[in-house]
Order: structure tokens, then C-alpha cells, then sequence
């Protein structure tokens, strides 16, 4: 690496370190540019050479808290070969962290980043490559995609490729899992429920279980939706 991308690169992790520090001591709420350039030692136009708006900072700092999840969903993937049981249990360790750590997650998957590249995890990824280390080869791919969406997509397919589930069902139960998800993780992260972590949990893996075991609930495919 030639001396001025070694810099950029130093530069970029003393923010991103920086906002983290933040994070730990203060919560998410207290990040701001300001904060962050002075505990760095920088002036705030400094930062704007490295991150477009805070809520990038956010985002890669927050990346560095994600280890606990990482390296539990891999270790759990061991446990199963099924891939439609591999699949469930990945939503089991996704639903347990999510919910006990909210705004952890909201930063990672859900904030608005607003105009940036899609390949967000893969440079920060770049930047701290020993997070990666310990991750199944098999998994990276899904841990390397945000959007939703697709991860889900692309771990439903080996289990369409197993024969587990059908294809003109595996669009529906992606979507559906998701939204069961998203409206429990918005509850919790609003207080919008007195439910506690654990309850939370159990419920929202009830209903994901129902729909993956059971296709015959998903009565409904794309002709008939555009149909109504």
C-alpha cells in the first residue's frame, strides 16, 4: 500500500474508532460530526474528506459491535446441514440480536444511508479484514449484502436448490418473513410493545416457522396480488 492511501486509510479508521468511542459512552443518539472530529483530533471539514453525512459513521461504527452476532450465527450454522433448517436458524440468531440490540441493528440494516454505493460492507470489510476471519466461506455473501431482501433471497436458494421449498413459493416466503420481522423490530425499537427481548423472539419465530414449514399458507402468488 503506497503512503497516501496507508494515511487515507488510518484516517478513515481513526473517524470511524472515533464514532464508536461515541457510541459506547454516550449512545447513538449523542454522534455528531463535531463529537467525532474532536475526538479524533480533526476539524469537522476534515471528516467530510473521508464520509458524506454521519449517518455513514454511524454505519461503519456500528459494524464493529456486529462480532457477537457474526460469530454466532456461524457457529450455529454447524449445527444443522439442512439448508431450509440452516435458514430458520439464521432468522433465530438475527431475530435474538436484533431485538436485544435495536439501534445496533437499525444502524446496520434499516437507517437511511441516503446517496451511497451499495458496497458499504465490503469496504468496511476492506478497512478490517480480521472481522471476517472465523465467518464460513458459504456465508460471507449474505453477510456482505444489506438490502434485506436479497440476503434472504440468496439463503433461500440453496434450499429451493435442496428441493425444500418451491420456486414459485420462495419470493412470498422471503417477503413474508421479512415483514414479520420488520413490524416486530419496529415495535421494539419504538416501544411500541411491552414485550421483552425474549418474548419478542418467540413469537416472531412462530409465524417465520409457520410460513416456512408450512407453503400451503402462501395461498396467494404475484398473478393474483396484481389481479386485486
Amino acid at each position: 500500500m503506497k503512503n497516501k492511501e496507508l494515511q487515507k486509510s488510518r484516517m478513515w479508521k481513526y473517524f470511524v474508532e472515533a464514532t464508536a468511542d461515541i457510541i459506547r459512552e454516550e449512545g447513538y443518539d449523542k454522534v455528531t460530526i463535531r463529537k467525532v472530529a474532536d475526538r479524533a483530533g480533526y476539524n469537522s471539514a476534515t471528516i467530510y474528506n473521508y464520509f458524506s453525512e454521519v449517518s455513514h459513521l454511524v454505519f461503519f461504527a456500528s459494524m464493529m459491535f456486529l462480532k457477537e452476532y457474526t460469530e454466532d450465527v456461524a457457529k450455529t450454522m454447524e449445527k444443522v446441514s439442512k439448508p431450509i433448517d440452516k435458514y430458520l436458524l439464521a432468522w433465530e440468531c438475527f431475530c435474538y440480536h436484533s431485538f436485544q440490540k435495536p439501534k445496533l441493528f437499525h444502524a446496520v440494516f434499516m437507517m437511511d444511508l441516503g446517496d451511497y454505493p451499495e458496497n458499504m460492507l465490503e469496504h468496511y470489510y476492506a478497512k478490517f479484514p480480521r472481522e471476517l476471519v472465523h465467518f464460513p466461506e458459504e456465508l460471507i455473501p449474505t453477510l456482505m449484502e444489506r438490502n434485506m431482501s436479497k440476503r434472504g433471497r440468496s439463503a433461500l436458494e440453496l434450499a429451493l436448490q435442496a428441493g425444500e421449498i418451491s420456486d414459485r413459493n420462495v419470493d412470498a416466503i422471503n417477503e413474508v418473513t421479512i415483514l414479520i420481522w420488520q413490524g416486530m423490530f419496529n415495535n421494539v425499537l419504538n416501544h411500541r410493545t411491552k414485550y421483552q427481548p425474549d418474548i419478542a423472539l418467540k413469537k416472531t419465530m412462530r409465524y417465520i416457522t409457520e410460513i416456512v414449514r408450512n407453503e400451503k399458507v402462501l395461498l396467494f402468488n404475484d398473478e393474483t396480488m396484481e389481479g386485486k
